[in-house]
């Protein structure tokens, strides 16, 4: 007999692709399974990705936010469909007060992480079945750990199999690299001098450099690396199914922390990040082709969103980290592949 499960998982776009290997997990034990998922409404695609998801719910909690009054019906709607289903499981695998409020609203009996384990303690009053996953490990397998628990099987922690349908044609591997060079917090963003000659160590070589954006800022940025090079391209503005067709057709794929790096480790293209002020151990991409290059300054990683030392976008951590040691992991990496 098929038994329904409601996973809440909202967002960040890192936090919702780090749920894919659970899920995929949980239904090779468990093959009578079958996935609803409450995710924000743009990260929904990600979500319909997996095989094993056959309905996503999208919410828009960070946009009701500002409003809730002008919002209303748009709340009342989304309990309403919420509603329509009792779960024999339901499961907030986030751990916060609004991830939390979404699992109250559900109808089924609802898990989730216990006070210890939460991201937000007082999440966990809302749960029947409360469940300890340690913290101070990466978020794939802590999501492994709290997935088996429930559904009480032994997880593997070393393979991520993300469980993706490809619904786009996946052809030869193009000559191109992609430059993730954008990302949120200050402190992890990666000088952009060294960006401008990782990208004419490629070009050099005769290899197409693709720079995608999301904003402004991120769009000026990508045409300053672009600068003089023969073969970079500033991309147009894509969505999230546009940018995983461009990863699983390229040969490589350089990022700073970034949701979107995920996402390409995802779509198994070889991957490098770079990490300074941020963990690789704790939220590093993983994926069949993914690696890392670290600071190895003292003072990293510190976990701060603005450098305790200069204060500024750039910091002395992500500086350390050369565009020759980059081009070289990546080119290490893609001949250990071939």
């Amino acid at each position: 007999m098929k038994k329904r499960c409601l996973i809440v998982k909202t967002s960040s776009l890192g936090d919702v692709i780090h749920m894919l290997p659970a899920i995929t997990e949980a239904k090779k034990h468990i093959p009578e399974l079958s996935f609803d998922w409450v995710v924000e409404k743009n990260f929904a695609e990600i979500a319909s990705w997996h095989s094993a998801v056959e309905n996503v719910i999208p919410v828009e909690i960070r946009k009701w936010r500002k409003n809730i009054f002008k919002s209303f019906r748009e709340i009342r709607a989304f309990k309403r469909r919420l509603k329509a289903h009792r779960y024999d499981y339901v499961i907030d695998a986030q751990g916060l007060l609004k991830s939390a409020w979404v699992t109250l609203g559900a109808k089924g009996v609802k898990y989730g992480f216990d006070r210890s384990s939460a991201r937000e303690p007082m999440a966990s009053w809302v749960y029947k079945r409360k469940i300890h996953v340690e913290k101070g490990i990466h978020a794939l397998v802590r999501l492994k750990k709290l997935m088996a628990s429930v559904f009480s099987y032994q997880p593997e922690c070393t393979q991520f199999d993300y469980g993706i349908k490809y619904r786009w044609q996946k052809d030869t591997c193009q000559n191109q690299v992609i430059f993730l060079h954008s990302t949120t917090w200050p402190s992890k963003f990666w000088c952009l001098s060294h960006w401008q000659e990782l990208a004419k160590h490629f070009d050099d070589n005769g290899v197409r450099v693709l720079l995608p954006w999301g904003n402004d800022k991120e769009k000026e940025r990508a045409q300053k690396i672009a600068q003089n090079l023969q073969y970079a391209e500033v991309l147009p503005k894509l969505s999230l199914t546009e940018l995983a067709e461009l990863f699983a057709n390229s040969k490589a794929v350089v990022a700073v922390d970034t949701g979107l790096s995920h996402l390409a480790a995802a779509c198994e293209v070889p991957t490098v990040g770079i990490y300074g002020a941020t963990s690789a151990k704790l939220t590093g991409a993983k994926g069949k082709h993914a690696e890392h290059i670290a600071s190895t300054l003292t003072c990293s990683p510190c976990l701060k969103r603005i450098c305790p030392i200069t204060k500024e976008e750039f910091a002395p951590c992500e500086v350390s980290i050369s565009a020759l040691s980059v081009y070289q992991k990546v080119e290490r990496l893609l001949q250990s592949i071939n």
